[in-house]
């Protein structure tokens, strides 16, 4: 576990979720100006919210992403390409894409690359990351759902959206991070709103955390740093 990790190297992994239907402006101002507090590495808003997102970042420093296909992956492909089209005009830089679940458990493999792939083509340079969900599938829909992303250009695979039940768990993680190779990266999020799990997905092999609760994450390990440094000038003092 990265128990040496600094509160700028643990920012610099997460995307702040800001994806709950039910949240109102001044509510999704609040999660922003957090996400800007943090200096998080980017916010994933709701579709509607990116131009918004992106003027109020603004200087900040924080990248603005999207979800695409969300929350059940079922839309065609040619509604997420077109999803992704306006979320690129409207500032979003990363999309973090659903797949389609249900061709996947049903062994559809071509079809699961070919909508995933057009997506890709979309975002042109800008990331994609696949979302598997998969409290959903069974391991081996995991490791192929994640080498099928890998084929159709995806740049990361991630575990979840948070809303179907279940959620990141380091079990998954690794085995994502073993299936695909060293160009793509492995996302966790769902359940990621603490400290240790946080620092789990990333032994595991996460290199981004999708969590609405940066703020808890990143002040549990300001307190945990600042307790080791007082607890290392106590003992310095007792020589």
């Amino acid at each position: 576990m990265p128990t040496d990790i600094t509160q700028e190297q643990l920012a610099a992994t997460i995307d702040h979720a800001i994806l709950k239907p039910e949240l109102t402006r001044a509510e999704v101002d609040a999660e922003l100006d957090t996400a800007a507090e943090w200096s998080v590495f980017s916010v994933c808003v709701r579709p509607s919210d990116i131009a918004y997102a992106v003027a109020r970042l603004e200087g900040s420093g924080v990248a603005v992403g999207t979800v695409i296909g969300f929350p059940h992956g079922t839309t065609s492909t040619a509604a997420k390409v077109a999803e992704v089209a306006q979320a690129a005009a409207d500032g979003a830089v990363e999309f973090d894409m659903v797949i389609n679940i249900a061709a996947l458990r049903s062994g559809l493999d071509e079809e699961v690359v070919q909508d995933i792939a057009a997506v890709k083509e979309a975002a042109g340079q800008h990331v994609l990351k696949v979302i598997l969900e998969t409290s959903l599938l069974d391991e081996e829909q995991i490791s192929r759902g994640s080498r099928l992303a890998e084929e159709a250009g995806a740049d990361f695979v991630k575990t979840s959206t948070g809303f179907a039940g279940g959620g990141a768990t380091a079990a998954h993680v690794a085995l994502m991070r073993r299936t695909v190779g060293d160009t793509v990266q492995v996302k966790a999020s769902g359940g990621v709103r603490g400290l240790d799990t946080a620092l789990a997905m990333l032994d595991a092999g996460a290199t981004r955390l999708g969590t609405s609760a940066s703020a808890t994450i990143l002040g549990e390990l300001a307190a945990r740093l600042s307790g080791a440094e007082a607890s290392a000038r106590t003992d310095e003092s007792s020589y």
